[in-house]
């Protein structure tokens, strides 16, 4: 309801051109069994079988954005699928945070010898874009003539698993992992093609996973610090 009271009042308020940030989760799970080789190509959504609601919810709106652009030509769409994104001065605590904060947030706070948990087995692979990287995919593709759909996202993928271990090093702490069963992990992998996004827009993200979490654990550390101090 809420996409579509946005694209009627953009309909009705001659506004030229509307971005939609849609997600990596309307790719359909059967193309996301192989925890090493998901296809998440932006061609690959039919037949659709998202994972989740929300999956579907995106979808759907998606599908929703170019009807407004067909039967509206004056109302220019760009819709984009994000991939993880993440960086400094987000949520990073209180149950809305995404995986990068969380995994941060446990180490920041752990003690040496102390066992850090990762949900399900920790081989579940994904991929994981910097906020910096977002913005500039978000306005070459905003400045392009491509409507989309098109990934934003990282293709350097990572199991949990490691990924964790990657923040562990980055702390400097002596710490183990404790993988832990749990019904929300979703699909077994996925990473960003970024195939279409080098052809239309000449780039795609490279920005190195380690030197973007570093940035972000930093943040993290430093919030968790002064929050503790001001107790």
């Amino acid at each position: 309801m809420i996409n579509l009271n946005v694209l009627k009042i953009c309909s009705t308020k001659n506004v030229e051109k509307i971005f939609y940030s849609s997600s990596a989760c309307v790719y359909p799970e059967y193309n996301q069994l192989d925890p090493n080789n998901p296809k998440c190509n932006e061609d690959s959504t039919l037949p659709a079988d998202p994972d989740s609601e929300y999956g579907w919810e995106k979808l759907f709106s998606e599908r929703l954005y170019f009807a407004f652009n067909k039967d509206f030509p004056k109302l220019d769409v760009r819709v984009a699928r994000f991939h993880n994104i993440y960086g400094p001065y987000g949520t990073y605590d209180g149950g809305k945070e995404k995986a990068p904060a969380a995994f941060c947030r446990k180490v920041v706070i752990a003690n040496d010898n102390d066992k850090i948990e990762v949900f399900g087995d920790g081989k579940q692979t994904r991929s994981f874009l910097y906020i910096d990287e977002c913005i500039e995919g978000i306005i070459r593709f905003m400045e392009s003539d491509f409507k989309g759909p098109i990934n934003i996202g990282s293709d350097e993928m990572i199991n949990m698993n490691d990924f964790m271990s990657m923040i562990i090093k980055i702390a400097n702490k002596n710490l183990s992992i404790k993988n832990i069963p749990f019904h929300g992990v979703g699909v077994r992998g996925r990473n960003s093609d970024n195939t279409l996004i080098e052809i239309k827009l000449n780039w795609k993200p490279n920005f190195p996973l380690e030197k973007g979490i570093s940035k972000t654990y930093d943040w993290i550390q430093n919030e968790v610090n002064n929050k503790s101090a001001t107790k």
